[in-house]
Parts: structure tokens; C-alpha cells; sequence
């Protein structure tokens, strides 16, 4: 007998829950995309988009994912042949210097593990080494979905000040925007990729570049850029379309109006402190579990997790077997361990990943890891004791 019926539960790490409000949004017929409110809403949502990332600076935004996103940034600053740094945290990292290299640059890979942050140290050394300053960009990724790794953003700017090297600070913020603090202005950074997918609220379909003026210029220095992927129009349209670059996504749009509304009625400090409350009773619990079982978090200092996913070890069989169960006895669907292997589990079963990103309260995490421990139950997969209880006490407190 299967207990999966009823309304089902995404605990992946994006696509996130979309909220209720959100989908109210989108639902309605095509509108018109020359005048009227759709074309008026546009000025207030980019300021609100800018609210979010903690910029004043420029937004464009694309109809893509973020890998469409990544694209767009790098194809606005970088050449081919230029040199990118890529100090590696996980899968995406790697994927974002792998687009780099599809576009003709030198790529420059600063492995720091699976399990640790970027070490800014490292990185300044790297950059004074670089007298020539042939480094024309520092590709970070704030939080890596694949590992749940999250680096500390404002110290590679620091790193880049202190080596005195003019290269472009790049932050992906897919995973952690709307769930980790952030702060783009503030940091130092000079242009940062997301997508709607995660902490925005709102389904895939709509990749965010937001840059500086220290980006802008370098723009205007390119040889060549795709009028598709400019970002110059889409930043300071003369018309309604050139902010999408033709055909608005209008459902997308009229989603993340909603999606902002939510987010800035609570506020971004409140949003901040809610995923870190959360994040916190998953890893209670799952600390835990650990204690009488194989369950291990992939980062074992607190400070360096992200608050929006938690990347875990479980070993083989029991990460499939655990997937497997909770989705189709339980109705909760929990995330495979993407880019993560071993030399006896090449393809990566034994991981798993639990999502904690965007629409989601107190209930729908408890629900979560219940579920989680009725399944170790279920499949004779030994825990240790007081998991529920211990995350219970971390939303308490």
C-alpha cells in the first residue's frame, strides 16, 4: 500500500514549490504585449529584481535557464582567448567553465574539492602570479547545487583588491539568490547570474544577469557580441521588446511580479533568517541521524552550507533505495546526488540531496525528514536516534 496520495512534495533542488500565488498569476489568457499593463509593470519589477540582488546597478533578463544566463554574461565580457579563473566547488562550477570554453576561452580550473569552499588565499596567490594580468574574469559560484558548498563571495572580492588585479568578479547566484544573504553591491561584484527557478519562486524559463558599470564598460570594448545576448538593449530598452529581445515571456513575467511581491512583503532579512532557520533543523537532524548510521553531510562546517540545499551521503544502495521510497510511498521526491561519484559508485546512487529553497515553511521541512526516517525504517537502514527531535528544537529556538 502506497501513502503517496494526496498532494505530492518537490524536495529537489529546483525547480522549487511554486507558490500558489504565482501560479494564480500565470494562469490567464495571452495579453497584449505592445501596451497596457503588462509593458507598465516592467520599470517597478526591474527595480524590485535590483532589490533582491542588492544593486543598483543594471538587470537583463533572457528567456533561457541559467546555463542561457551563464551564456549571456560571459558572451557580453568575454572574448575568445581570453583567460577565466574558475575556482571549483562542485558540478557547476566546472559546467560554467565548460560554457566558457564553448565560447573560445582559456579556462583556468582552481579545484578546491567537493567538500570545502573556495580558499580566497589560494586565489590571490593565483591572481598576483598573474602580473600580465591575463585573467580577464574570476568565475565564482556563491552556493554549488551539485556539493551544497557555500563560498565566501566578498572575500575573493577582497582577494582580487588585495592582489590588485583588475579582473571581473562574476558571481553564479542560481542556487542561493532569495535563500543565502547576498550582496552585490556591497561584496564588490561586478556582474551576477540567476535564474526563476529557485528562490525566485517561479518556473524555469527566465535567466537574470545583473551588472556594474565597471561591466558595462567592458562591454563597449568587445569586438563582437550576438544582438541576441546584448545586454545593453535589454538593460536601457528604447521599447518594450528589446527588454526580452523580441517576444516578451509574458506568463513568466506576470509570474515573477507575484514571486517579488511575496518575497519583499516579507521582507529579505526575514527571507534570509527563515532558510537559515529551516536549514538548520535539516541539519539537526540529519547530524543525528549520522550518529548510529552511514548518513554523513557532504560539508561538515556549518558555515560554509548553503541554506537553500543540503548535499548527503547515504552509500550504496541505500541513497537510490531511499529516492526511490519516499517518492512513491511517501510523495516526497528528494534530489539525486548530481556530480557526485565514488570509485565503487561511479554513477553517484549513494547521494542524495535534500531542497529547502524558496516557498517553503516549517511543516513541508518536517514533513520532509519524517518521511526521510519512516523510509530508513522501511528499508532496515540503520540512524541514529533524536533526528526529529532535534530539528523540532532548531525551529524552536
Amino acid at each position: 500500500m502506497s501513502l503517496a496520495n494526496g498532494r505530492t512534495y518537490l524536495a529537489i533542488p529546483g525547480p522549487s514549490v511554486v507558490p500558489d500565488a504565482v501560479l494564480r498569476a500565470m494562469h490567464r489568457a495571452s495579453p497584449n504585449i505592445y501596451e497596457g499593463e503588462l509593458v507598465d509593470m516592467m520599470p517597478d519589477l526591474v527595480a524590485d529584481l535590483r532589490r533582491v540582488a542588492r544593486t543598483d546597478h543594471h538587470v537583463a533578463i533572457y528567456m533561457g535557464n541559467g546555463h542561457a544566463a551563464w551564456e549571456a554574461a560571459l558572451s557580453n565580457v568575454i572574448a575568445e582567448d581570453d583567460l577565466v579563473l574558475i575556482p571549483s566547488t562542485g558540478r557547476f562550477c566546472e559546467g560554467w567553465g565548460e560554457m566558457a570554453s564553448g565560447l573560445g576561452a582559456q579556462v583556468e580550473l582552481m579545484d578546491f574539492g567537493m567538500k570545502s569552499p573556495m580558499d580566497a588565499g589560494a586565489i590571490e596567490a593565483r591572481l598576483r602570479a598573474d602580473t600580465a594580468h591575463k585573467i580577464k574574469a574570476v568565475l565564482a559560484v556563491h552556493v554549488d547545487t551539485s556539493t551544497s558548498i557555500k563560498s565566501d563571495i566578498a572575500a575573493v572580492r577582497a582577494a582580487l583588491d588585495a592582489a590588485g588585479h583588475p579582473a571581473l568578479l562574476m558571481a553564479d547566484c542560481i542556487a542561493s539568490l532569495g535563500c543565502d544573504r547576498f550582496e552585490m553591491d556591497a561584496w564588490g561584484v561586478d556582474v551576477m547570474v540567476t535564474a526563476s527557478q529557485k528562490g525566485l519562486m517561479v518556473t524555469p524559463g527566465l535567466g537574470v544577469v545583473f551588472f556594474n558599470d565597471r561591466a558595462a564598460d567592458v562591454r563597449t570594448r568587445m569586438k563582437r557580441v550576438s544582438r541576441y545576448w546584448d545586454w545593453t538593449p535589454r538593460a536601457q530598452p528604447a521599447h518594450f521588446f528589446q527588454y526580452f529581445g523580441g517576444t516578451a515571456p509574458t506568463h513568466h513575467i506576470y509570474g515573477l511580479r507575484a514571486a517579488l511581491d511575496l518575497i519583499h512583503a516579507e521582507g529579505m532579512e526575514a527571507v534570509w533568517a527563515r532558510h537559515e532557520k529551516l536549514a538548520s533543523a535539516v541539519w539537526a537532524a540529519c547530524e543525528a541521524w549520522g550518529q548510529g548510521g552511514p548518513l554523513t553531510l557532504n560539508v561538515a562546517d556549518r558555515a560554509h552550507r548553503s541554506c537553500a540545499v543540503t548535499a548527503l551521503r547515504l552509500g550504496t544502495p541505500h541513497g537510490k533505495s531511499l529516492r526511490r521510497w519516499s517518492e512513491h510511498e511517501a510523495g516526497v521526491t528528494l534530489g539525486i546526488g548530481l556530480g557526485m561519484s565514488e570509485p565503487d559508485d561511479p554513477l553517484g546512487e549513494g547521494f542524495l540531496r535534500i531542497g529547502h529553497m524558496g516557498h517553503v515553511n516549517a511543516h513541508m521541512v518536517l514533513g520532509t525528514l519524517a518521511s526521510m526516517q519512516a523510509g530508513f525504517e522501511a528499508l532496515d537502514i540503520p540512524f541514529g536516534g533524536g533526528a526529529l527531535d532535534g530539528a523540532a528544537k532548531a525551529l524552536s529556538i
